[in-house]
């Protein structure tokens, strides 16, 4: 049911809109409302956020039709007036449209007329309020769909993606929440998600920061990746300022329990295969990255400890010059035939 605000100081309007309206009010496809001037409308707006049209007098005591048309943005951006007045000059209608008027009706009213141009304009509306709802439910897609996958939502584009992959240099960090699987086995479940997407928010906050994109949450850790200039430092400045900002968290408790939230990073730098991986059958894929440098980030990080970021040799290499390091030795990782020299970037 569609609800028109009239705005129009003289009483027998609305008698006449009730009488010519009385099929559609009686079977609930129309219902109206109505005030006297334009400060009355904006009080009704403030009550019925319903309202989906309004048919309005351009001269009315108190705030005239042009005024009101000057308030509407701010009161309701989606409702549309349209202009109902003896004032049927052209400098009245430009004046109408200029500030907003989707259409213009003259006194006396045909009635025909007016019931054609109210469909025409509550067909508007609804194609407004169907946009704003898709780019509603567009942007809470995105919190779970990679941004490169949603230009992909037609069948003959998903099917065309499966082909377009690239070689990029980009840098991949893996940041581990250590130590919250043991909380796990003792917080009640929803505490356990709550906690975890607080701590997942302050992560994100700061790749965000440095340009980089979280490329999956895999149970307590985050996969990000850092592409463009200067993408190794950005990288290394994300894990320094999430290692900060989760240090100042203090120690959580729940019950008889408490947990401090503490990091561990791995960060490696280097070519990556970016493309969409996944099943083709099932239509669900990632748009994410591949190859050694990414699984190495990962066994670099599952050998730091809580509150370390590690990086291999040839990263220190490249970014010594701007950052503090620490040798911490070698590592024995998997698919590496040799030991890797590791480091400790320090703050």
């Amino acid at each position: 049911m569609a609800k028109i605000l009239v705005v129009d100081d003289e009483a027998d309007l609305e008698l006449l809109i009730r009488q010519k309206f009385r099929k559609k009010i009686r079977e609930r496809i129309y219902t109206f409302v109505f005030a006297k001037d334009g400060l009355e409308a904006l009080e009704l707006l403030k009550k019925e956020e319903d309202i989906d049209i309004i048919l309005s007098d351009i001269n009315m005591p108190g705030m005239d039709g042009l005024t009101l048309l000057t308030k509407l943005p701010e009161a309701n951006p989606v409702i549309k007036a349209v202009m109902v007045s003896a004032y049927g000059d052209m400098e009245n209608i430009r004046s109408a449209m200029n500030r907003g008027a989707f259409d213009f009706v003259c006194k006396p009213v045909n009635f025909d007329d007016l019931d054609l141009t109210i469909e025409k304009t509550l067909g508007h509306v609804e194609q407004i309020k169907g946009t704003l709802k898709a780019i509603k439910e567009n942007n809470i897609l995105k919190m779970y769909v990679d941004e490169h996958v949603l230009n992909f939502m037609t069948h003959q584009e998903f099917e065309k993606s499966l082909l377009v992959n690239e070689t990029i240099e980009a840098t991949v960090v893996f940041i581990d929440i250590c130590g919250f699987t043991a909380i796990t086995e003792t917080v009640a479940a929803d505490d356990v998600v709550k906690l975890i997407n607080d701590l997942f928010d302050t992560i994100v906050k700061e790749i965000i920061a440095y340009g980089g994109h979280v490329d999956k949450f895999m149970g307590d850790a985050v996969m990000a990746v850092f592409k463009g200039e200067y993408h190794l430092d950005r990288a290394i400045d994300a894990a320094l300022a999430t290692k900060e900002k989760i240090a100042a968290i203090e120690a959580i408790q729940s019950g008889d329990h408490s947990f401090k939230p503490e990091v561990s990073i791995g960060i490696n730098t280097g070519e990556v295969i970016s493309g969409n991986i996944g099943s083709a059958s099932l239509k669900r894929l990632d748009y994410t990255v591949i190859g050694d440098a990414v699984n190495l980030a990962q066994r670099l990080q599952s050998t730091a400890k809580a509150g370390q970021i590690v990086v291999a040799e040839h990263v220190y290499e490249q970014a010594k010059q701007s950052f503090g390091f620490s040798a911490l030795g070698t590592a024995t990782l998997k698919n590496k035939a040799k030991p890797v020299n590791i480091y400790e970037v320090i703050a």
